[in-house]
């Protein structure tokens, strides 16, 4: 049952983009994350909108579909639209960035079915970005604006770096690292699909060691970031965990904390049982 919002607490407006999201579509955590955190602000009383891609099983999943948008041409990357519904299991108000070339293939969400990476990751998840700066910018035709925008992990990293460059107000922006070793690390030449300003392309930017990092546009241009839990905030500033961007991540230390993951009881509890051989709580174990 949603929770209203304690007196004198504004409601806020958030746009929570991650590449994967449980029940829709799931390779580890990151979508258990984000589903638990997305549940427990919506039971807070904000309004909250889940924006992912529209994998062919996340499409599937979605209760309720209904076609929200054409978006057309998106950064001159891929025809796309939005397709509105809620999530299967708590009802979460969703957005699926439809864009069948893209995101509707056999294998995974990142690799084939040979576990190979899409060799146009770069380009799926620049689209991704573009609608998110799209819907915070308040030009992607929907009657909706967000305050906050929260990105999870490498793949909207782009969106944050292009929030920060619209000009006049502009959303809050907040990006959580769920990995950082995994850095959304791309060759030079994909650069002009973000549509970001030359200048970026630079060690001051989003340039990493001859290469352009999504995670690094986040990381450099969010206004707060979050890691998944205090001790992990820690050890990404050492150069023994920092995956080469300790330095960056020291710089913007103050903008940063790191927050115990949740659990979701609703979904993780053994007196459930829909995932182990036999439930149990605390009374019985037998």
């Amino acid at each position: 049952m949603r929770r209203r919002v304690a007196e004198g607490k504004k409601v806020l407006r958030i746009l929570f983009a991650s590449s994967e999201f449980y029940p829709l579509a799931k390779t580890g955590g990151l979508a258990d994350a984000s589903a638990a955190l997305a549940t427990e602000l919506v039971e807070a009383g904000h309004d909250v909108r889940v924006l992912m891609p529209g994998y062919g099983q996340a499409l599937d999943r979605l209760v309720g579909k209904r076609s929200a948008v054409d978006l057309g041409a998106v950064g001159g990357i891929a025809e796309a639209r939005l397709v509105a519904g809620l999530t299967p299991d708590r009802g979460l108000r969703t957005w699926l960035v439809d864009c069948p070339e893209l995101y509707r293939r056999q294998g995974g969400l990142y690799c084939d079915a040979d576990g190979r990476e899409w060799s146009d990751n770069a380009r799926r998840f620049a689209l991704l970005s573009h609608v998110v700066a799209r819907i915070a910018a308040g030009t992607a035709g929907l009657s909706w604006r967000p305050d906050i925008v929260h990105g999870h992990d490498w793949h909207v990293g782009p969106a944050v770096a292009m929030i920060a460059c619209q000009p006049g107000l502009r959303p809050a922006t907040v990006l959580t690292i769920h990995n950082l070793a995994f850095q959304g690390n791309f060759p030079i030449e994909t650069f002009p699909l973000l549509g970001l300003p030359d200048e970026l392309l630079s060690s001051d930017g989003i340039e990493f060691y001859g290469q352009i990092s999504f995670l690094k546009a986040g990381i450099r241009f969010a206004d707060r970031l979050t890691t998944v839990s205090p001790s992990y905030a820690r050890e990404i500033l050492t150069p023994e965990f920092g995956c080469g961007m300790d330095g960056l991540l020291r710089s913007r230390a103050d903008d940063m904390v790191g927050i115990l993951n949740g659990v979701d009881y609703g979904v993780w509890s053994p007196e459930q049982g829909r995932e182990i051989a036999a439930p149990y709580d605390g009374r019985d174990l037998s």
